[in-house]
């Protein structure tokens, strides 16, 4: 059965995360004050509607209580409205609330009112594209919590030939390979132990942030 996902706020970051979603076949209903954003997502989610989610008993009537998860998407222009909004569904008895947040203290109040997970999309972005800027064979990752993160990144060439026993990224780095992405067609591999690294292999590691530039430069040449 299909996870149902209610997402409150279609800016920017509510209209990709709607669109995200709904393509990889979750059940979205996504809601807006603003009738043009809301006519957009109706083009690929299950319903959407034009409503003001700070409205108890417009709100009440879509049965948060009842959705996989919430999320509140509610924009920069309007904390308040953000913080309302995630005391309601908590009081309806929403099962995951995960609420969107400008700043520290917006983060705060979030979580004092209510919220299961509080995300910054800009700040993530931010720390993400950073790894990409300095780390070029950095090539995607994403947070795990807690400084965990599962990156991808080539094979560097002083890796071409050498196995992961030869290689010992654990004791050395604190990085854990768990996938491996093979040559041109880019098949994932379950990592062996004793098999070579090839030119066009991307290693998928599980390590804490630090620990990404120490892997990469211990292999420059």
């Amino acid at each position: 059965m299909s996870q149902q996902i209610f997402i409150i706020g279609l800016g920017q970051f509510g209209m990709s995360l709607a669109r995200t979603l709904s393509e990889k076949g979750a059940e979205v209903l996504a809601v807006d004050t603003q009738k043009s954003l809301v006519e957009e997502a109706s083009l690929f989610v299950t319903e959407a509607l034009v409503m003001d989610a700070t409205d108890e008993t417009e709100l009440a009537r879509l049965e948060p209580g009842k959705r996989d998860a919430v999320v509140c998407a509610i924009g920069d222009d309007s904390k308040e409205a953000s913080i309302i909004c995630t005391a309601l569904l908590r009081q309806m008895g929403a099962p995951l609330i995960i609420a969107r947040a400008n700043d520290k203290m917006h983060q705060r109040i979030l979580s004092l009112v209510g919220a299961h997970q509080i995300i910054n999309p800009e700040q993530e972005f931010g720390k993400r594209f950073a790894n990409r800027l300095l780390y070029r064979h950095v090539i995607a990752d994403r947070s795990l919590g807690d400084d965990l993160l599962l990156t991808e990144i080539c094979v560097q060439p002083s890796m071409v030939g050498k196995n992961l026993i030869d290689l010992a990224l654990p004791k050395r780095f604190g990085v854990m390979v768990v996938a491996i992405r093979r040559g041109e067609s880019k098949r994932m591999l379950q990592p062996s132990a004793t098999e070579p690294l090839h030119k066009n292999d991307n290693l998928i590691i599980v390590s804490n942030e630090a620990a990404i530039p120490k892997l990469i430069n211990g292999f420059k040449e």
